[in-house]
């Protein structure tokens, strides 16, 4: 199973960035799907998740600002953010996760400048 995450770079403070993921190979039963974000220092962090029924959480920093989607039929999930603040500045990791694993992409850097 591969994930392969892509949407990261440069994007000035207040501008806005979609990550996409694309997961390949098989995997069956996959629940929740989602970003975390690991910023320079920092533990790794929920950034959003998204269950089978739709069902989304955001972490407090970023509610209002990122929505969550996936496509089920195309394997992919999805991170729209909006209003991008320098704080946001970290790498991208994508993952979902089956009833046995968690599987995860490799990351895409983020860079919000001021």
């Amino acid at each position: 199973v591969q994930l392969q995450a892509s949407g990261g770079g440069l994007v000035d403070s207040g501008g806005s960035l979609r990550l996409s993921c694309a997961v390949s190979g098989r995997v069956s039963r996959i629940n929740t799907k989602g970003w975390y974000r690991q910023a320079p220092g920092k533990e790794r962090e929920l950034v959003a998740r998204i269950y089978p029924t739709g069902r989304t959480d955001y972490a407090d920093s970023v509610k209002g600002r990122a929505a969550i989607s996936r496509d089920d039929a195309a394997s992919t999930v999805s991170l729209q953010m909006d209003s991008l603040k320098t704080e946001d500045t970290a790498v991208y990791y994508c993952y979902v996760a089956t009833a046995s694993s968690d599987y995860w992409g490799q990351g895409t850097l983020v860079t919000v400048s001021s």
